[in-house]
């Protein structure tokens, strides 16, 4: 064998796979804390099972991801209000 049409096993590969591995990666991260190795779908920043997929998502107006109780605005400003008035009741008790 001299060697033509023979295909290497390890390290090049007979197909045109340099597109592929050069596309932008989907910026979804894994459960284990690594990226998300899928190409991003073309005009988006994630892939098609991270929801680049047209019709991915929830629906517009969906009353399903509304917020209730702590995670409310208002909740989370009330929140940081009494915060800020501790730090300047310990800032104030310190200067005693």
């Amino acid at each position: 064998m001299n060697g033509e049409g023979h295909t290497p096993a390890a390290g090049r590969h007979p197909r045109n796979t340099g597109p592929m591995t050069l596309s932008p990666r989907c910026g979804a991260r894994t459960r284990g804390g690594g990226a998300c190795r899928a190409p991003a779908v073309s005009g988006r920043a994630r892939c098609r099972m991270h929801g680049g997929a047209v019709g991915s998502g929830a629906p517009r107006g969906n009353q399903n991801a509304l917020k209730l109780g702590l995670h409310t605005a208002e909740a989370r400003a009330a929140l940081r209000r009494a915060k800020a008035a501790m730090r300047e009741t310990w800032a104030s008790l310190a200067d005693l």
